[in-house]
């Protein structure tokens, strides 16, 4: 990128008092920013729409959660996340390997939580939605495979 390149602007999410997802290829973009208050955030970061390098996520969560749902290889590196009070990282099957794909979190948390779901419990998370079913029900119509469960399985 030159000088007279401007980086593309973040994609902006706001959960206030309110549970918010963003499912299947849903974006291009590696930034993201999520404000949550008293919400419930869900960004599927397993697109393969989104370009290969670091994603990074800025977050300020006010007693909330924001649950990421990613590759099984994603590396989450958030040592630049401010926490106050209760509430932290949880990503019970964090990889051994450093993985092609890097997910860098800044911001704050104020009691607040990100969960980071991988393979099968991320495919899980994303069928029990609303949205799981309004695609298979558009992909029927339209006679393809539903993207909203695994956003890597097209045909």
């Amino acid at each position: 990128m030159n000088a007279t390149q401007a980086a593309p602007a973040p994609v902006r999410i706001a959960t206030n008092h309110t549970v918010t997802k963003r499912l299947g290829n849903w974006t291009t973009s590696r930034r993201f920013q999520v404000r949550a208050h008293r919400g419930y955030a869900v960004l599927d970061l397993r697109s393969p729409q989104i370009p290969a390098g670091d994603i990074q996520v800025d977050i300020d969560l006010d007693h909330a959660v924001l649950k990421l749902l990613v590759a099984d290889n994603a590396v989450i590196y958030d040592w630049d996340v401010r926490r106050i009070g209760r509430g932290g990282v949880k990503d019970s099957e964090r990889p051994n390997t450093p993985g092609d794909r890097r997910i860098v979190i800044t911001g704050q948390m104020r009691h607040g939580e990100i969960r980071v779901h991988r393979g099968g419990i991320a495919v899980l998370s994303a069928m029990f939605s609303r949205e799981f079913l309004a695609d298979l029900r558009r992909a029927r119509k339209e006679g393809r495979t539903p993207t909203v469960a695994d956003p890597a399985h097209t045909p």
